[in-house]
């Protein structure tokens, strides 16, 4: 298993599955008409920072994203000082959401939940606001209190960590909200005045504003309680920050989703955006003028939340309130699968030549495993899975495209390890030899041994993929002694034709990589 980019990866839980599944994944539950009826679910979110539209593509466990739209609105600046919505941002504001009333109309869209955050419940022009919206869009738009929003964001993150163990931290432009997470279940939740734009209406200078970033994370951890382990980031100022601190670090992957940093790798990375020149910072990391803005505030917060609670690790997540919406309407069936894989089966379904293939090339490698812990066997699952969804790809660059899905698609329940694993073995199930790839500064995500497992599972897929044309499993079977050094196939007495020129070198091919010794043998019976 792919050890995690900068600190330990925590042993994941295997999650729960119902009782009609079948072998070791089950049935693909996207197929059951009773979630097939959330074909497109739209969600509208209404924050003091951002005015944002995303539709997903089915209620499938790993949300697919159909459209995604975000305007930079600012509704809630100044709201601290006046106690009203900024004009400016609400003008913004409701143009943007006349355009996502007409875009919802365009698609269509069976279901469309438009929330609205702090700035529109605390300002004392809110509820006129929400008037006019509907009047003007038909949207009507449903004011969450602060411990509505935290349980959102904390459902948000549990769509992408199924075992997530912790507080959720949301920080958004006049709040920012924390749940506690265990066992697939919110637990405590609280809210507080830390957001940015709150933040900058706070006298006393730059002491002032220490002083009450560290008075109101005190109060939340005496609601919270200490002793977690992990906090995980949602919202654009935590996403920014996890940015800067890759270039800092001149980290080799740019996906944001599941980045994970250190308590001191925060800190630094603190010091570092009070040092630089934020306009250097913005072009280096292209983030917008207006996040940047917000990030030294911001950066603060996450400062004292470090010093307070002591966390061992920080992990970003892209998903929140939004997806958060999306779980809401999830059948329990749903919410227990595996994010990864039904993510992995809907792209097979769609995307590859011969659909349902992928689960018979994974029981034809299973022997390659044995004792296998639950966490190798899911990669290696999905990996057969993905392995054909690219043949459309020429044929000179196919290998690396396999690559770049697997290490920048939309998958949920995946570190940033497991995804060089998953992409570097799909790499080797379409090339034999990585060397001189351009990928290589990724590779330095993974240890030597990890490296080599990739291989071997990319191998094995290369060969058993082409080995025959319906099923691996009915032409012969594969036996693995690794005490002795042996890789043994014995071929079924209808399949000696199958085992050709082009297949006897993939064989071997796998062999040298698991450094063994290759035996092929005919079933007598």
């Amino acid at each position: 298993m792919p050890k995690t980019d900068n600190t330990k990866r925590r042993k994941s839980k295997k999650p729960q599955m119902p009782e009609d599944d079948i072998a070791l994944f089950g049935r693909p539950l996207f197929e059951d008409p009773s979630t097939r009826a959330l074909e497109r679910v739209g969600v509208v979110d209404v924050g003091s920072n951002s005015v944002r539209l995303v539709v997903f593509d089915g209620a499938a466990r790993s949300p697919a994203y159909f459209y995604n739209e975000k305007v930079l609105a600012g509704l809630g600046q100044g709201l601290a000082k006046t106690g009203r919505l900024h004009p400016e941002g609400r003008v913004r504001a409701l143009a943007a959401l006349k355009r996502f009333a007409a875009l919802a109309k365009g698609m269509r869209l069976p279901s469309l939940t438009c929330v609205a955050t702090a700035a529109v419940r605390e300002a004392e022009d809110g509820p006129e606001f929400q008037a006019e919206v509907e009047a003007a869009t038909g949207l009507k738009l449903w004011v969450i209190d602060g411990q509505e929003e935290a349980r959102l964001s904390a459902q948000g993150v549990l769509l992408g960590w199924p075992e997530a163990e912790g507080l959720v931290c949301d920080i958004g432009g006049n709040s920012m909200e924390l749940a506690e997470v265990s066992k697939g279940k919110v637990g405590r939740r609280v809210t507080s005045p830390l957001g940015p734009f709150r933040l900058q209406q706070v006298k006393g200078g730059k002491k002032g504003v220490a002083e009450f970033i560290r008075a109101e994370v005190e109060k939340l951890a005496a609601t919270m309680g200490m002793g977690h382990e992990r906090i995980y980031l949602v919202g654009g100022s935590w996403r920014a920050f996890a940015r800067v601190d890759m270039e800092r670090r001149n980290y080799p992957m740019t996906v944001l989703h599941e980045y994970r940093m250190g308590p001191q790798s925060v800190l630094q990375t603190v010091h570092w955006i009070a040092e630089n020149d934020l306009s250097a910072l913005r072009t280096r990391t292209g983030t917008s003028a207006a996040r940047m803005e917000l990030l030294p505030l911001a950066s603060q917060v996450l400062r004292q939340l470090v010093l307070t609670f002591h966390p061992k690790e920080i992990d970003v997540s892209s998903y929140g309130i939004r997806e958060g919406l999306l779980y809401e309407q999830m059948p329990e069936r749903l919410r227990v699968r595996d994010p990864l894989i039904e993510a992995c089966r809907h792209a097979e379904r769609t995307s590859a030549r011969m659909p349902g293939f992928g689960k018979k090339l994974f029981n034809f490698l299973l022997p390659l495993y044995p004792n296998a812990s639950y966490e190798k066997l899911r990669l290696a699952r999905a990996a057969c899975l993905l392995h054909d969804t690219t043949w459309r790809a020429h044929p000179d660059y196919r290998a690396e495209v396999c690559f770049d899905n697997a290490t920048r698609a939309n998958l949920g329940g995946l570190s940033h390890a497991e995804r060089v694993f998953l992409g570097l073995a799909l790499l080797h199930r379409y090339k034999n030899s990585r060397a001189g790839s351009r990928l290589e500064p990724l590779f330095t995500l993974l240890s030597d041994r990890q490296i080599k497992e990739a291989e071997v599972l990319g191998k094995a897929m290369r060969f058993g993929a082409m080995f025959a044309i319906r099923s691996p499993e009915e032409a012969g079977t594969l036996t693995w002694r690794p005490k002795k050094k042996v890789l043994e196939l014995v071929l079924n007495p209808d399949a000696e034709a199958l085992f050709g020129e082009v297949v006897q070198a993939r064989f071997k091919s796998l062999a040298d990589a698991l450094e063994a010794q290759p035996q092929v043998s005919v079933a007598t019976h």
